[in-house]
């Protein structure tokens, strides 16, 4: 839920601010500048909770490992997101990189794994009914800000 508040606050400040120095709205670019934050704050999550996000890959070996690494393709992927010349490479690792990811948040939430506790007192298969819906959401963003229009601004 903290991603979505993330990415929706950012896109309105971003849009609003893009307007007042431009006079024109741009909603790609706010979009894009929304997606980094949302990507910087999940990112830096891999390395504050890497115990609990380790709980979700822990039948894969280095899995602490695994979990940094994510972080920082997720915070490379913040800075090339917003690089014209990158955009769209990016945009497209994104895609492949979300689909890759659901697996480990399916695995998660059936086992309750809560990863801010590093427990086993997390949601449960319920917050499916969120993530799966989300993460897809996350994705058509991406498609619309970054892969389709890449090439304008």
């Amino acid at each position: 839920m903290e991603t979505t508040i993330v990415l929706l606050g950012v896109f309105t400040v971003a849009l609003f601010i893009f307007w007042l120095s431009n006079k024109k709205i741009e909603s790609a670019r706010a979009a894009r500048t929304a997606m980094a934050a949302l990507l910087l704050f999940t990112g830096v999550g891999h390395f504050l909770f890497s115990k609990g996000m380790a709980m979700m890959i822990s039948f894969l070996p280095f899995d602490k490992e695994i979990i940094y690494l994510t972080g920082i393709i997720e915070v490379a992927a913040a800075v090339g997101i917003l690089i014209s010349r990158t955009r769209l490479l990016t945009g497209k690792l994104l895609l492949l990189f979300f689909i890759l990811i659901l697996p480990a948040n399916i695995y998660a939430a059936y086992h309750n794994v809560n990863l801010k506790t590093a427990g086993f007192d997390g949601n449960g298969l319920s917050y499916l009914w969120f993530r799966i819906p989300q993460q897809l959401f996350f994705m058509i963003w991406v498609y619309f800000s970054s892969v389709r229009n890449h090439s304008k601004t």
